[in-house]
């Protein structure tokens, strides 16, 4: 990949920032995986990862005025994870600038969830070396902003059967009926389907998972997605 085209993609990543590196050399580090040579991103991954946790802390402190210890404590959890810092990296396209070894770019590592969580932890890292706290902070507020309006408070912590349960109970309906449809595999490694059925409104799911249990909570969330759509 030509110098100038990593630049260019590089410029472009400090605007979705909003913050342009007075060292770029940090930012490079920041998007260097270890496959690919010395200094890498793993140390500003350790600092990243401290940086965003105390950030986000503060964000929802003060974005949840009303909320107690523990669920300011799943928030953060349900903000701060491999799987939400993987979608916020591919926002910002980071898989197209991470610089890989050969082996690993053609395994695929610029798509992975973790290399790429790992990467944006690596750039607040970076962003904080470079200009401190406050500016680390503000770039992370920016990131995670968005995403605050979408949380959905009362659910988080919970499973989907509770949250299913509740939200009949709460509407005076008829408790969901699971009943295991198929098993597949052997019996060290089965594959269970479970039906989930709601009477009213007439809601059928089927879920599947490695145990009853999970199969049983994969066809709840999707009979809660589907009650939430309605």
């Amino acid at each position: 990949m030509g110098t100038a085209y990593r630049n260019t993609e590089s410029a472009a990543l400090c605007r979705k920032l909003g913050y342009t590196f007075r060292r770029p050399e940090l930012l490079r580090q920041a998007l260097t995986h270890r496959s690919h040579s010395i200094p890498h991103n793993e140390r500003l991954e350790f600092l990243g990862d401290a940086v965003l946790n105390c950030a986000v802390a503060g964000l929802i402190f003060h974005h949840f005025p009303d909320l107690s210890e523990g669920s300011l404590s799943r928030i953060r959890a349900n903000l701060v994870n491999q799987k939400m810092l993987a979608e916020l990296a591919q926002t910002l396209e980071l898989g197209k600038l991470i610089r890989f070894g050969e082996g690993e770019l053609k395994s695929g590592g610029d798509k992975r969830p973790s290399i790429l969580a790992d990467a944006l932890e690596a750039v607040i890292g970076a962003i904080y070396l470079d200009a401190g706290f406050e500016q680390a902070e503000k770039t992370v507020e920016n990131l995670f902003i968005p995403s605050l309006g979408e949380l959905n408070t009362h659910a988080l912590g919970k499973d989907p059967k509770t949250l299913l349960q509740e939200y009949l109970q709460s509407r005076k309906l008829a408790l969901p009926r699971y009943a295991v449809v198929a098993t597949r595999g052997e019996a060290h490694q089965q594959q269970f389907q479970v039906e989930c059925v709601i009477s009213r409104p007439q809601i059928r799911t089927l879920g599947e998972g490695t145990s009853r249990r999970s199969a049983e909570q994969h066809a709840a969330r999707q009979a809660y997605e589907q009650l939430q759509s309605h």
